[in-house]
């Protein structure tokens, strides 16, 4: 994908406008908001690191949480400018607005090398909205624009689209930063035509999510391992009983088509042959959006091919485990998006941590290429301590999984072409 990026400008003094994904999780301590989370805001380091040494005049954008157009003092970025100067070891200046006067002034005060970090654009309901003149009043700033926000690039937002049309319709460079140009090697170039064996893991809840994806990449893969709750679908499609397990009665038809496509295309499309069972007992507890809490009692290995009525399926079984680890240590590409149980839980993440560590081998011992899809894969990594020992971990998850369906960003349209 050939678009301009931050290396092929020339900044130097230049008031450069930059869409950044700041939206870090944020828990509050002895009355002040505290970060738990940096993941975001140091993937932003080489891009911002690269600018100041050209010269740059620095202005980051980014949104945090959903204040849903309000000034929700909890979801303020001012926290993120005090952590930012810390890692870059340099001065931050904070505007504690997006628009208007006050930051125009700031801005034109920046020296070369300068940064200044706007507050939330989604105090304002027009961010989400792309109205015009909410961005033409962000792009007052903005001499050039840099988006280094992929997870926020398949929303066509003030800040990540209609700030680059301007800058683009008065003739200005519109840029992707390093995180983006990364973002789209990997989920783009790399998996147009991969080194072969290409293995392809996919879980989650719902088949439903991924079915798109699993369409376009059953004419490049060579195999596809399911798991997560998604493949309860497809073992009830194959008439198979699943118990209380997660499953969408009504997708069974799509199920059957992606098998029977693969099929077809003589690709190997795995599904668990045994998996971890529970007993899913009702509580009184209600969860944060009301639902009620099970209690999941009882975990046992499954290796029958049907799931009992009062059971329910929350992770993949140490057979499938295994079959998949072999299948994975052989391949030369792997790209993972999705865990394959409910990992969150310690009890029910062997599967998970199972696949993790395959994919790790593959890319350790195989010398694979190994590309984690954003999301729930890249949380389940990071907390087996493998997130490092991969080729590629994506900071996206919608937008990773509207890439790979093949849908265009509007972020990433909105780029110069080379």
């Amino acid at each position: 994908m050939a678009k301009l990026t931050v290396r092929d400008l020339n900044v130097n003094g230049k008031r450069v406008f930059m869409r950044v994904d700041y939206n870090v999780p944020l828990d509050e301590k002895d009355g002040q908001m505290v970060i738990t989370d940096e993941t975001r805001i140091k993937e932003t380091l080489p891009t911002l690191r690269l600018l100041i040494e050209k010269g740059a005049r620095l202005i980051l954008a980014a949104h945090l949480g959903r204040p849903k157009g309000k000034r929700e003092p909890s979801m303020s970025l001012r926290p993120v400018a005090a952590r930012l100067a810390e890692l870059l070891g340099c001065k931050v200046n904070f505007a504690d607005d997006c628009i208007g006067e006050k930051v125009e002034k700031l801005a034109k005060e920046l020296p070369p090398g300068g940064i200044l970090l706007l507050e939330n654009v989604r105090y304002y309901n027009e961010e989400e909205a792309n109205d015009p003149a909410f961005a033409e009043k962000l792009a007052k700033v903005a001499d050039v624009y840099v988006n280094d926000a992929f997870g926020a690039a398949h929303r066509a937002h003030a800040s990540t689209e209609g700030v680059a049309r301007i800058v683009a319709k008065r003739g200005g460079q519109c840029a992707a930063g390093l995180l983006m140009e990364r973002e789209l090697k990997f989920l783009g170039d790399e998996l147009d035509k991969p080194a072969r064996p290409f293995v392809v893991i996919l879980g989650g809840a719902k088949v439903s999510d991924k079915i798109k994806v699993i369409d376009r990449l059953l004419d490049k893969a060579d195999t596809i391992l399911i798991g997560g709750a998604m493949a309860y679908t497809f073992k009830l499609a194959q008439g198979f009983k699943v118990g209380q397990s997660l499953v969408e009665k009504d997708k069974t038809d799509v199920a059957l088509a992606a098998l029977d496509k693969a099929k077809k295309r003589g690709v190997q499309f795995l599904l668990p042959t045994d998996n971890t069972c529970v007993t899913p007992v009702k509580t009184d507890k209600l969860d944060k959006k009301g639902r009620p809490v099970l209690d999941l009692t009882n975990p046992r290995t499954n290796a029958d091919a049907n799931i009992p009525d009062s059971e329910e399926g929350v992770d993949i079984g140490p057979a499938t485990a295994a079959k998949y680890g072999e299948v994975l240590r052989s391949a030369k590409t792997v790209l993972w998006n999705g865990p394959m149980g409910i990992f969150e839980d310690k009890r029910f993440a062997v599967g998970t941590n199972a696949v993790a560590q395959a994919v790790v081998d593959a890319t350790q011992k195989n010398g694979a290429k190994t590309i984690i899809g954003g999301g729930d894969s890249v949380k389940a990594l990071n907390k087996a301590g493998l997130g490092d020992k991969v080729t590629f971990m994506s900071t996206g998850g919608g937008a990773s999984l509207e890439f790979l369906e093949g849908a265009v960003l509007p972020g990433v349209a909105a780029l110069s072409e080379k």
